[in-house]
């Protein structure tokens, strides 16, 4: 396959993807994407996903890019986002001059366009959330709930770091949390340290059968916007039968496409996040992964990784 036969490839599987939910991907947002990270695609793990709070627009998510290699800066370079003299701008150059970066990952909107890149860190050499908040250009709430993450024994557990430019915030992953941190008791009390709805019983029951921890910071506000936890499907069109779902998010779970061999099953990942407005899930199936990814888990993206990996 040639690398304009492979893109094109990928774009009808945007678009075939995208039609279970009747979104219409926007070609002139996602080719000069594709084109930026061609190069990369052929090995990439790619995959789509939805959150149920806002079901207008499909993300699509490349895991690709080898450590040394700056997706923020590709995208600016191509004119996909704009350069910005905020923080958010400088942290991805700053955790690969200090952190033992493995490699990196991009996640865009089909509709709305580049969003978010993400850093994953060595397994066997996870860091300490205390390093990361001395950098110079991380927002100062991660030090200011410092406290909230040693308390849960978080502090030496990270594992990756996602960053939104649009929306000027960053996630921190975790990786090896104790089961206590998925106990109904424990979260409770998570939720209710960081100023948060009181869990539903669906929540705690999903949360139970989690295995990976991410947290929500911006610049712009001391406190934990939201907190998320991820579990790793098998088969994602187990997904509808976990929680009750609107009819186009059911569609796109039973029948989104996927080009690996898993003996007829496409993994998936299915998250639940709290936040001040209450709860919502994220759903995420993979189109593309390699043999290694499936394998070894390591390079599924935010909350995968996580997920698979304290099983």
């Amino acid at each position: 396959m040639t690398g304009t036969e492979q893109l094109e490839s990928i774009y009808s599987a945007m678009e075939e993807t995208a039609g279970l939910l009747d979104i219409t991907p926007s070609r002139d947002t996602v080719r000069p994407i594709l084109n930026a990270y061609a190069e990369f695609l052929e090995e990439a793990v790619v995959a789509f996903r939805v959150a149920t709070r806002d079901t207008s627009d499909l993300d699509c998510r490349f895991t690709a890019f080898p450590q040394g290699f700056d997706p923020y800066a590709r995208a600016v370079e191509r004119g996909l986002i704009e350069k910005t003299d905020h923080p958010v701008g400088r942290l991805l150059a700053e955790l690969e001059e200090r952190f033992p970066c493995l490699c990196h990952g991009a996640d865009f909107g089909l509709v709305g366009g580049f969003k978010k890149t993400w850093t994953f860190l060595p397994v066997n050499n996870l860091q300490k959330l205390s390093d990361l908040a001395e950098f110079p250009s991380m927002a100062g709430s991660l030090a200011e709930n410092f406290d909230f993450y040693a308390r849960y024994g978080l502090e030496d557990k990270l594992s990756m770091v996602g960053i939104d430019y649009p929306s000027r915030t960053v996630n921190v992953y975790f990786l090896g949390a104790s089961a206590e941190c998925y106990e109904p008791d424990t979260v409770r009390a998570m939720l209710r340290d960081i100023g948060l709805p009181e869990p539903s019983e669906k929540m705690l029951k999903h949360v139970k059968q989690s295995g990976g921890i991410y947290t929500t910071l911006s610049w712009d506000s001391p406190k934990i916007h939201r907190i998320t936890f991820a579990s790793l499907l098998p088969d994602f069109r187990d997904l509808p039968a976990r929680f009750d779902v609107e009819p186009r998010i059911e569609k796109f779970a039973k029948n989104a496409p996927f080009t690996y061999d898993a003996g007829g099953r496409g993994l998936g990942l299915y998250n639940v996040a709290s936040y001040s407005g209450g709860e919502y899930f994220k759903l995420q199936t993979y189109y593309q992964i390699s043999k290694s990814s499936v394998e070894g888990k390591a390079l599924l993206g935010p909350g995968a990784a996580a997920a698979a990996g304290a099983k």
